[in-house]
């Protein structure tokens, strides 16, 4: 599977990238597409898009990182070339998955709906058949 932007991350590179950039498992959570590859719904995402509390994003912003508000007046932060958070960003709730905080099936079902792109719709019907 080809992934446009040329990152190709999958479940090892992901795992690995997270524990590099050591944020405390309380403060954040792992959503979109690198959740649906931490599931085994797909093998590999272009990104890693992370939840975040108001904590980390204030330390990351406060250390320079950048930042956009967003028009609901959270924030989004960009950590890497391949990872961005997006403050207080959770549907349902968050579970824990080979140790990692990842939002649950029906939140990731939630915030795709919200998002709405023919993209996040695609990935609703991947979910959906994945769905036990």
């Amino acid at each position: 599977m080809n992934c446009e932007d040329g990152i190709v991350l999958n479940k090892e590179e992901i795992r690995r990238l997270l524990q590099e950039a050591s944020f405390d498992c309380s403060e954040y959570w792992v959503t979109s597409g690198a959740a649906m590859v931490l599931y085994g719904i797909k093998d590999v995402t272009r990104d890693i898009d992370l939840g975040c509390t108001s904590q980390i994003a204030d330390a990351l912003e406060n250390r320079g990182y950048c930042t956009e508000v967003l028009r609901d007046g959270s924030r989004k932060i960009i950590f890497s070339e391949a990872i961005e958070l997006f403050e207080n960003w959770l549907e349902d709730r968050v579970i824990r998955l080979e140790g990692l905080p990842v939002v649950s099936i029906d939140g990731m079902i939630k915030m795709k709906e919200k998002l709405g792109r023919e993209k996040d719709l695609a990935d609703i019907r991947l979910i959906k058949e994945y769905k036990p």
